[in-house]
């Protein structure tokens, strides 16, 4: 997900009191934030625009898309293409790993973990400092990657990254003052340490594929363990890359290894008895799957799953924003964020209004190449996907539900792009509570808007899920905000924004969208585990004399 795009790299973003929303018809924001420039302009700081073709990305791609023992390696698994999400053409091949390959990361983790569980947390913690100010130095690098691989604007990637380099960043500082505790026991005394655990396998998503392997690597390589990564095998590039920054700023061989592939190898890395804990983030099916391949050995497991998250408008809330927020909450990404806030719940006194104006904003968001200023929306990641969006909105239709923009397939003008696929930002009327397109995760560009009448009634239906990642409710009642947000079953909430979540919070969901906390020092405890020691010092009691 998205998370935090307002971060401390770029506080010229920052709105306090009002969200900051890529998609404004006029591109101004408050003064409060940007000193009186309009965004654009701000923008125009923040990111270096490059030139619309891919150039730069083809330059950086990587000799393989394995990399064990701080080296490319070459897989003994059949050969991968990494496609140009926004062309459809294929920019490079290689050979994935299997359930040998595996073997051979894990034990160069499991040797590598002997040595670096030792290495003093402040060094560890140094370790990622310097790869944050590394990677800060080549955003736009990384960036283009990212923008390559997934499809999504280039200014979301450069975004990605950093959100990427806040996590380094914050976890690397943090981790030199992470300690256990001590309890004076009158004369003898307790203490307890915080220990790594071992070899951590991580499988990351497509949809941030940087941002999620750094939010899993910081607090892991904080902690003293190593890792086996898996990237999806739809976007396996820029994690490659990180893998070969962190070896110049100094990560030892065999700390962080990666094997691509497709499940078959997800599942190598979780029924292997030398990997100690799983850190999934992915869909709530696959989820259960890790669950039940790490119960035989019981490991250690993080799930950060799917979501159908509850957005709450109330009447009080100003239009304008209102309609901000549910933009920032729906269109990032091509739609495919977890967290996202596709359950549109509007108060019906405003209902109509606040529709007429999201349908207005949605229509001007430009759809096509991710390179390009302007473009809001790239392209979809896969076939599979694309069909699968393009089939929810056919059920939406028949279920009675009104498409009231979007709602298909779009053909960028640029005969380049015909190969990729795209799909217009969609904003559906008509919803009620037990459609299929309310109920299910799309990952797409699809926004429903459903009406309610009072605070009670909509808490009620906002909870009606067996998701709980996210939810937000925007309102001026501080009193009322605090309340509704309380009593939303969601593990990451906002209040009057949304997919704003910096990496000093921690993150991440209740119910099917899973456990565990990635970000804040909260997730350090996730990656680590306690040692109890007493000490006695006296004589031993004893009643054996």
């Amino acid at each position: 997900p998205l998370r935090c795009w307002q971060t401390s790299s770029r506080r010229e973003l920052c709105v306090p009191m009002a969200p900051v929303c890529l998609y404004r018809e006029e591109a101004v924001v408050s003064t409060q934030s940007t000193g009186g420039k309009s965004l654009s302009t701000v923008m125009s700081v923040v990111l270096k625009r490059m030139s619309s073709s891919f150039t730069r990305a083809v330059e950086l791609l990587p000799a393989s898309l394995n990399w064990i023992d701080n080296d490319f390696y070459t897989g003994t698994g059949p050969a991968l293409e990494a496609i140009n999400k926004a062309t459809g053409k294929v920019v490079m091949s290689s050979a994935t790993a299997t359930a040998a390959d595996v073997e051979v990361a894990v034990k160069s983790s499991t040797e590598a973990f002997r040595s670096f569980r030792k290495i003093p947390a402040a060094e560890r913690g140094n370790l990622l400092l310097k790869a944050a100010s590394l990677l800060e130095e080549r955003a736009e690098d990384f960036a283009h990657l990212e923008t390559l691989d997934t499809g999504k604007p280039f200014y979301e990637s450069v975004m990605d990254v950093g959100t990427a380099v806040d996590a380094f960043r914050l976890i690397g500082g943090i981790v030199q003052c992470y300690h256990g505790s001590h309890f004076d026991m009158g004369g003898s005394f307790a203490y307890t340490t915080r220990e790594p655990i071992g070899t951590v396998g991580a499988i990351g998503p497509w949809n941030y594929p940087l941002q999620t392997a750094c939010w899993k690597l910081a607090p892991a390589l904080a902690c003293g363990n190593t890792v086996v990564y898996k990237c999806s095998e739809y976007t396996p590039l820029s994690t490659v890359a990180l893998a070969g920054l962190l070896k110049e700023v100094g990560l030892p061989a065999g700390v962080f290894n990666i094997v691509a592939g497709a499940g078959s190898v997800g599942a190598a890395i979780t029924e292997h008895p030398g990997v100690h804990k799983i850190s999934f983030t992915g869909s709530v099916p696959t989820g259960k799957k890790i669950m039940r391949g790490c119960s035989d050995d019981l490991k250690k497991v993080t799930l950060e799953l799917g979501g159908k998250s509850p957005l709450i408008i109330f009447d009080d809330f100003n239009l304008r924003n209102a309609v901000s927020v549910a933009m920032l909450a729906n269109f990032f990404s091509q739609g495919a964020v977890c967290s996202n806030g596709t359950r549109v719940f509007v108060q019906r006194s405003i209902i109509k209004e606040f529709t007429d104006q999201l349908v207005e904003r949605t229509q001007k968001l430009r759809v096509g190449n991710p390179m390009e200023d302007g473009v809001k929306v790239g392209a979809t990641i896969c076939k599979m996907q694309y069909d699968k969006i393009l089939a929810y909105l056919e059920t939406a239709r028949k279920e009675g539900a009104e498409i009231l923009c979007g709602g298909g397939p779009v053909t960028p003008d640029d005969p380049e792009l015909a190969g990729g696929l795209y799909i217009a930002p969609t904003v559906i009327g008509g919803c009620t509570d037990d459609m299929t397109v309310v109920k299910e995760e799309i990952f797409g560009p699809v926004l429903c808007v459903l009406p309610f009448d009072t605070e009670d009634e909509v808490i009620e239906r906002a909870n009606a899920t067996e998701f709980g990642l996210a939810g937000a409710v925007c309102t001026d009642n501080l009193s009322r905000a605090y309340r509704v947000v309380s009593q939303i079953e969601a593990g990451s909430c906002n209040i009057n924004t949304f997919n704003n979540f910096p990496a000093q919070i921690p993150f991440g969901g209740f119910k099917h969208s899973g456990f565990g906390r990635e970000l804040g020092e909260e997730c350090l405890s996730y990656y680590s585990q306690t040692k109890s020691v007493f000490v006695e010092t006296g004589d031993p009691w004893c009643p054996f004399d």
